[in-house]
Formats: structure tokens, C-alpha cells, sequence
């Protein structure tokens, strides 16, 4: 069977009030050979059709799961690219999502009780949803932005320590976390904000070994990225930001 009603072509105009997405968007997919139109009229005017229309929820679905274009792209070029495969695996990565934005909003809810009185929470709960799930997860985000192998291998060796020392790990993150916070009224560009840009880069080690230009990178994602930025908004809302600045002012320092 086929998509239901519409099996006719339809235009730019049309697809785009379909998907909630902008003419241009579409135009700009067309332009990089993401989504090209079934046929493309005398008058210019693109005219899509049903294939165009499940390849375009696919790379929407992509796009909610926080891929760039350049990697979607390269997901779905080859002639093999299946796409009943595609979506179970947008369903287990939801699933996941699910999961772990639920684990955040009890964090939320029991930090929202602490800070009115009514429990006790100590440091180490106060991180509790920032596991080693969360680090893989930033891992999986480092592959689509850099060299995978290089970065599965740096996963590889984060998988190697006891579980006791990848505890003191993601406790050592945490403090330094807790002191870049500390860090804000004293400017990004402080000797406090910038040891703690230090000991942040040298903790990375323990996951994968980011360059330069890639610690920039990853504090842009820190920003941009909604499930990171939430993430970083729970322990300050002013955190993602500032961190952002102290490591461009880092970078300056270090070229």
C-alpha cells in the first residue's frame, strides 16, 4: 500500500506546509542532492512524490536525533539503505532518549525538593542522571563531528577501567563542573575559569583526545545540542555559556 489520499506529485509549496519546514530548507536540500524532486517541470517548478516524501521523514527523523546534514547525507546515499531498518533504529534511539529524559526530570524534581527544604541530597545525587550512559553519549556525538575511529578507540579504553575508577572519573567531572560554576563571577578569562579549562581538557583523555579546534567544537555543542544544553542548564543555567568562553579564551592562549 501507499501513503494514503495523496499519491499525486506535489509541490515545493505543498510539501513544505506537509512537514513544517521552510521553502528554502527544501530548496537547500535539493541544492546539496539530500532531497532532489521526482521531476522538475518547463516552469523550474520541483514537483515531489511519494519516495520524496518518506525520504524527507527520514532525514527529519535524522535531524530530531541531532545529525548534521553532511552525515545524513552519507547515511543514505548507498543503494543498500533500508529504509524500514532506518526507522526501527529511530525508534530504539528514541526509546533511549525517552529514558534518559526521564532519569533528568527526576533529577529535576528531586533537586526542585532539596532546594525547598523538603530532602536531602548529597553531591554525588545531585549527578546521579550524569552516568557512564551520558558519556557515551557524548562519545557517539564526538564520532558524527570527528574521525570515528578515533573516537570508538578512545571509547574502547574508557570501557577498559574497573568499574570503581570509572566512578572516580565521572566524580572528577562533576567537581570540575561544580568549580567552573564557582568560577563565573570571576570571568572567563580568571585563573580559576582557566584551570578548570585545563583540568577539563585533560580529563577528556579519559574518553577520547579532542584537539584544539575540537574542544571549541564540543563547547559549541554543549550550546547548541537541546539534550546537552539541558543537561548543563540543570547544574547552571549560566554554565554552557560561560564554559563556551572560557575555552575560546583557552584556545586564544594555546595556539
Amino acid at each position: 500500500m501507499g501513503l494514503t489520499s495523496e499519491n499525486r506529485m506535489k509541490t515545493v509549496k505543498q510539501i513544505s506546509s506537509l512537514a513544517g519546514i521552510s521553502i528554502r530548507t527544501l530548496h537547500y536540500y535539493d541544492e546539496i542532492g539530500l532531497l532532489t524532486p521526482e521531476i522538475v517541470g518547463e516552469n523550474k517548478y520541483r514537483y515531489y512524490g511519494e519516495q520524496s516524501i518518506l525520504r524527507l521523514q527520514q532525514i527529519l527523523f535524522y535531524r530530531e536525533l541531532g545529525l548534521p546534514l553532511e552525515q545524513i547525507k552519507k547515511i543514505m546515499e548507498p543503494e543498500e539503505f533500508d529504509a524500514l531498518e532506518a526507522l526501527k533504529s529511530h525508534r530504539e534511539e528514541m526509546e533511549k532518549q525517552l529514558t534518559r529524559i526521564s532519569q533528568l526530570i527526576l533529577t529535576v524534581d528531586d533537586t526542585i525538593s532539596f532546594l525547598k527544604g523538603q530532602k536531602n541530597m548529597s553531591h554525588k545525587q545531585l549527578f546521579q542522571a550524569f552516568s557512564e550512559e551520558e558519556q557515551e553519549e557524548y562519545a557517539k556525538q564526538a564520532e558524527q563531528m570527528y574521525d570515528p575511529e578515533t573516537v570508538r578507540s578512545s571509547n574502547r579504553k574508557w570501557k577498559g577501567h574497573s568499574a570503581e575508577e570509572k566512578q572516580r572519573i565521572l566524580d572528577e567531572g562533576s567537581k570540575i563542573y561544580l568549580d567552573l560554576i564557582a568560577a563565573i563571577p570571576n570571568g572567563a578569562a580568571s585563573p580559576e575559569a582557566q584551570g578548570c579549562v585545563e583540568r577539563w581538557r585533560r580529563h577528556m583523555d579519559y574518553f577520547w583526545t579532542p584537539n584544539l579546534e575540537q574542544l571549541v567544537g564540543l563547547t559549541d555543542l554543549y550550546n547548541t545540542d537541546a539534550r546537552f544544553k539541558a543537561n548543563f542548564d540543570q547544574m547552571d543555567p549560566g554554565l554552557a555559556e560561560f564554559m563556551g568562553e572560557a575555552v575560546r579564551i583557552y584556545v586564544k592562549l594555546h595556539e
